[in-house]
């Protein structure tokens, strides 16, 4: 831990990270609320969210090799870069006067959401490859902090600008955050480790992640039923917007408020997890977290408060953000740097799978008027996640030091 808060690296990582994350964070809760306010919003809505888990699904694989193959910081340099110059393209528009339409809010949703897919796997394997094995409870534990802050401050920030100012002025301080964090990555001192395999066919590097899980099934179902929290939040990033406007009756301040009180839930679970995965285990600890993202998630539906609905986000935020600290440390102990993009795309790609068949079934039930059996279905997705990863558990050992693999091979 000490080591960490030593290593300046880390700070420009965090500020980097924050940044980037409180700008296109306002723009992302703008676009979809802006969206869904329009006549048949929600269909459309749901089909541009359709649209881009296809679109994902499809470049996700090609991104893993890309963040194996290529420098992850001129990855992450690349991003930042684009992003600026393209929000700072639609903005301007904006400020010249000319009015959004809806194909304007498509495209800065589309991008959005591309470049997400492009940074969390750049980041999450850059981090490993630069940072000691030592901290990486400490270093998740605190990357999820920055990030749910940051939820925090974005939320309440949209909650407030949302209805006083322009989408030209917030893709303006969403421009200037890119910018920011492209100055602090490239700040970053940073050497590539040579490359392995350099001989083999491009079609085996690009499937090298599927060949390492395919002998290690218990460990590929444990992470994939790992991830369903996540997918979870994935596919209620449109739920929850249709659910509150067209359920609850709710006004645009609800859903701003809900992204900071999730926000400070996953705060917590940030700076709990660390602690109990070094006494539980990442084991133990991914199994409680998920259990009660699925406790929460088939609850949710049962109330039309809003106090009770905020009280449930706090514990679908702990559970998810406690369930993704202690994956990304298991992750990053069991998983070699050098194929970690391939590895984090494969379960990526089945997410996306997954999360469009989700999307297609509940934007069909959204426009049937029947949001609300969305939530059963996730019900019962996530009590089965829990139940594989319970019983596919069972074939790892943990060491004083880090958790194993019975089948890891050297």
């Amino acid at each position: 831990m000490a080591n960490l808060y030593s290593d300046k690296r880390f700070f420009f990582i965090l500020a980097a990270n924050i940044l980037s994350s409180i700008g296109s964070g306002i723009t992302m809760i703008a676009i979809p609320w802006l969206l869904v306010s329009e006549v048949d919003g929600g269909k459309i809505f749901g089909y541009i969210t359709i649209a881009m888990t296809a679109v994902n699904f499809v470049l996700t694989p090609m991104i893993g090799h890309i963040v194996d193959r290529y420098s992850r910081k001129n990855i992450l340099l690349v991003g930042e870069s684009l992003g600026f110059i393209l929000i700072t393209i639609f903005s301007i528009y904006g400020l010249m006067g000319f009015e959004y339409q809806i194909w304007h809010y498509l495209i800065l949703f589309g991008t959005g959401s591309f470049y997400y897919n492009l940074f969390y796997p750049a980041i999450f394997a850059f981090n490993q490859e630069i940072f000691d094995k030592s901290v990486y409870r400490s270093l998740n534990g605190a990357m999820e902090i920055q990030g749910q802050l940051s939820s925090v401050l974005a939320g309440a920030l949209a909650a407030v600008l949302l209805t006083k100012v322009g989408l030209e002025w917030l893709l303006l301080i969403d421009a200037l955050t890119y910018l920011a964090a492209f100055l602090f990555f490239k700040a970053i001192p940073y050497v590539q480790k040579p490359l392995s395999n350099q001989g083999e066919a491009f079609l085996m590097k690009l499937t090298e992640g599927y060949r390492f899980m395919k002998v290690r099934p218990a460990l590929f179902f444990f992470l994939l039923a790992s991830f369903m929290p996540f997918i979870g939040v994935m596919v209620t990033n449109y739920v929850f917007p249709v659910y509150l406007a067209e359920v609850l009756k709710a006004e645009a301040a609800v859903y701003g408020m809900q992204t900071t009180i999730y926000g400070v839930g996953a705060v917590i679970a940030g700076i709990l997890i660390p602690v109990i995965s070094l006494k539980w285990g990442n084991r133990y600890t991914i199994l409680f977290t998920v259990f009660l993202y699925a406790t929460a998630i088939s609850t949710i539906v049962l109330t039309s408060s809003i106090s009770v609905y905020f009280l449930l986000t706090v514990l679908l935020a702990f559970g998810n953000a406690g369930t993704r600290v202690a994956r990304n440390a298991f992750m990053m102990d069991v998983i070699p740097n050098a194929i970690m993009g391939r590895v984090d795309s494969l379960f990526r790609v089945v997410g996306l799978g997954i999360r469009l068949l989700l999307l297609t079934i509940f934007t069909q039930l959204s426009s049937q008027d029947h949001i609300s059996y969305s939530f059963y279905l996730l019900s019962a997705v996530l009590i089965a996640a829990f139940l594989t990863v319970l019983f596919s558990s069972r074939k790892f050992v943990e060491t004083d030091t880090h958790t194993l693999l019975k089948t890891r091979t050297s």
